[in-house]
């Protein structure tokens, strides 16, 4: 089947997680994906999606994190469809928040959760990344990012001329009007598409999540917000970047900068 390069077709799965428990979760999510009946181009899942989202990765087997690449591997092959999320892994000697983009065919890149949530404790139980990832696919260029990253715009910033910010996240109800703000505030600034896919319900230690997986356009107007456990499926289209950054060329005025680490 030739895929259309114009467009982009993307199931948001926003979900309720079973606590530090992979196999239920993988379990779960295999059947959601079952039940996406359209063409898909991306599926994406929320951060931690295996485990939601706990500061004790020595809870969770060494090995899980294999699994779980594996498991993201069948999917997209069965869906032909790209496989997106973060969950916990363990790489010579260190746990990471891992995002995996995983294609159809089972190639495979990841990115390593650049801003580690301190006011958690994230960051002394995992390393954080150093570097961004930009993914060629179908015809987009994507940025996926991970949930704490929303707020900082300099590492959002579209310096790569990339279509489409991509954020999973576990982000919890009293701070719910940032993540709806930020996630439009980054479609504006970077001209660009922006995704942000939530998890749902209550975790083991009481933090309760509302959802608010949305979809906005690169001048920020709401293409689809939900706040139940649903899959969602939102459809971009690649001619509307390049008109709107045609029409508008704000990205033009961008400061120059570079990153120190």
């Amino acid at each position: 089947m030739q895929q259309n390069t114009s467009r982009l077709k993307i199931a948001l799965i926003q979900s309720s997680l079973h606590w530090e428990n992979p196999s239920a979760n993988r379990d779960m999510f295999g059947d959601k994906i079952k039940q996406i009946e359209q063409d898909i181009d991306l599926i994406v899942l929320p951060e931690m999606f295996t485990t939601g989202f706990t500061i004790s990765p020595a809870n969770i087997d060494n090995q899980e994190g294999l699994i779980t690449l594996d498991w993201m591997k069948k999917m997209a092959g069965s869906k032909n469809s790209a496989v997106i999320g973060s969950t916990v892994f363990y790489d010579n000697g260190n746990y990471y928040n891992r995002l995996f983009f995983v294609k159809p065919n089972g190639e495979y890149d990841h990115y390593d959760k650049r801003h580690t949530f301190t006011l958690a404790g994230e960051h002394e139980k995992y390393t954080a990344g150093t570097e961004r990832l930009i993914m060629h696919f179908r015809g987009f260029a994507i940025c996926p990012l991970v949930c704490y990253d929303l707020r900082f715009p300099v590492w959002s910033r579209n310096t790569e001329n990339f279509d489409v910010l991509l954020y999973t996240a576990n982000w919890p109800t009293p701070r719910i009007n940032a993540w709806d703000a930020l996630l439009k505030a980054r479609a504006i600034e970077n001209m660009v598409y922006c995704i942000g896919v939530n998890r749902v319900g209550v975790d083991e230690v009481g933090h309760q999540y509302p959802g608010h997986s949305s979809a906005y356009d690169p001048l920020g107007g709401l293409i689809s917000l939900t706040e139940k456990e649903e899959t969602i499926i939102v459809e971009l289209v690649k001619e509307e970047i390049d008109l709107v950054r045609k029409k508008l060329r704000f990205l033009n005025d961008r400061d120059d900068f570079n990153l120190l680490n």
